[in-house]
């Protein structure tokens, strides 16, 4: 596609306020306006000072290409909200006791924002909008104008897949226990999974209604575009274009728009550690010696989880890296790490307290292993770094991933998580260390590494010009500006 055609389209970017669902449709933005497009990111005023830095560089590095910030209001307090709070990671961060309810409070207050929403799309007449999932007012608001509303999930084609089927089949209602193992019906690869894993919502509970309310908006939308490659998953690609969304573009890894060293390491927050000092304690480490650990931004373990996990570590003799989001301000007596702990390790292990810079570690040739909570971005990033991974699955549909990572694709070793860390089950230290070693260590680690290797082989050429990713790219903002 030539930038003549394509710069006369102007794609909207409204992204749920988390980090999880932000950072994407930033690299997203910013991928848009690479290849010609106006981007606008929507948001609110506390969320864009996390957008606006890595904006102003991604200007600086390329001059003529547009990208912007509109901001709509966004009144927590009248809306039943803490003072302050528009990003769910508020709720997380601050560990509020009612942190679940507010977390739901937080997504049916999103609303308020359509009426703004309307008056935007009415006065700027966009080429397109792609809205988060969890936006299923912004397809009728935009339904309004005639401009086409995409449908942005954040997750995997295998993860929507397994959705679909269990909620068409419904297997997690024909069985015991929620602990009862099962394969999902009419799905490729016979994945079993059980009712407990699958966490899907009970339809009469309110969030079982506003995920109903999300799929319809889906069905009336004008497609979905994921943050995927179709060689990575092409059976539920098919599958997904098939019986789930007749209309859906794959456009990622979008975590490969990131290719500068600042862009790598300025992605969603500023980090805890200085990426300079980062880089050179994985320089003085052989390659693929590393494991790195990292559960995503909205997970909070218990301290006794915490003592299991740093004796896993210690006890696997690996090279880490573990980042740690734990708000503790009792310096040096920590609770979560075994007395001695820092002092046995110096030199063996990193700790990060706070935000690291993923996409930069991952790179690093130093790393061989991931350990994650298969939160799709954290999965893809590894995918795309070409890394075997542990996993550990929390909730939401990440037992999806972690499914697609050691069945389908064979380059995952799970942790032992069989439940959704709610449920408050404790992963030993034996299981930590036994997965650590497993990922970096022995015959069966190798082979793995081997196939993850070309899996980011295979991710990088798909984002290249002529790549699956960077044709379907094309094929959309064709047919968006054909619609013009």
């Amino acid at each position: 596609m030539t930038s003549e055609v394509s710069e006369r389209i102007h794609v909207c970017f409204f992204p749920f306020m988390a980090h999880g669902h932000m950072i994407p449709i930033l690299d997203m933005a910013k991928l848009f306006s690479s290849r010609g497009a106006k981007s606008t990111i929507i948001t609110t005023p506390s969320n864009s000072k996390i957008l606006e830095k890595p904006i102003e560089a991604f200007r600086n590095q390329n001059p003529g290409l547009e990208i912007g910030i509109r901001i709509f209001d966004f009144p927590s307090v009248e809306l039943g909200l803490p003072e302050g709070c528009e990003n769910v990671d508020f709720i997380n961060s601050n560990q509020k006791p009612d942190a679940g309810d507010l977390s739901l409070k937080f997504l049916f207050s999103t609303k308020h924002m359509k009426q703004q929403w309307e008056s935007f799309i009415e006065t700027t007449k966009p080429s397109c909008i792609v809205a988060d999932m969890f936006f299923p007012w912004a397809t009728e608001a935009a339904e309004k104008f005639g401009v086409p509303r995409l449908v942005f999930h954040g997750t995997s084609f295998f993860s929507l897949c397994c959705s679909y089927n269990m909620r068409t089949h419904k297997p997690h209602k024909k069985v015991a226990t929620t602990s009862t193992p099962f394969v999902i019906p009419g799905l490729p690869g016979d994945i079993v999974i059980t009712a407990e894993q699958a966490n899907v919502a009970d339809e009469e509970t309110p969030m079982g209604k506003f995920m109903k309310e999300v799929r319809e908006s889906e069905s009336i939308s004008f497609g979905v575009l994921v943050n995927s490659f179709y060689e990575l998953e092409s059976t539920y690609a098919d599958f997904y274009r098939c019986f789930v969304a007749k209309r859906a573009w794959h456009i990622g890894p979008l975590s490969l728009s990131n290719t500068e060293i600042a862009e790598k390491a300025g992605r969603g927050k500023k980090a805890s550690i200085d990426e300079r000092e980062c880089l050179q304690w994985l320089d003085s480490k052989t390659p693929g010696s590393v494991v790195y650990m990292s559960f995503g931004s909205g997970t909070n373990f218990t301290n006794e989880q915490l003592l299991e996990i740093a004796a896993g570590l210690e006890g696997s003799g690996q090279n880490f890296i573990w980042v740690v989001r734990k708000n503790n301000n009792k310096g040096e007596n920590e609770e979560w790490l075994p007395e001695g702990f820092e002092e046995r390790t110096k030199g063996k292990g990193l700790i990060i307290r706070g935000w690291a810079p993923q996409v930069l570690i991952l790179d690093h040739k130093a790393v061989g292993g991931f350990v994650t909570h298969c939160g799709w971005n954290s999965a893809i990033e590894g995918i795309a770094a070409g890394l075997p991974m542990v996993t550990w699955p929390m909730g939401a549909e990440q037992f999806y991933n972690e499914k697609l990572l050691t069945k389908v694709l064979k380059t995952g070793v799970n942790v032992g998580a069989t439940e959704l860390v709610k449920k408050g089950k404790l992963i030993s230290r034996e299981e930590v260390e036994k997965a650590v070693r497993e990922v970096i260590v022995g015959e069966e680690a190798e082979e793995r590494r081997e196939r993850a290797k070309k899996l980011g082989e295979m991710a990088k050429a798909a984002v290249e010009e002529g790549g699956s990713s960077f044709k379907d790219l094309n094929k959309f903002m064709e047919e968006v500006n054909g619609r013009k």
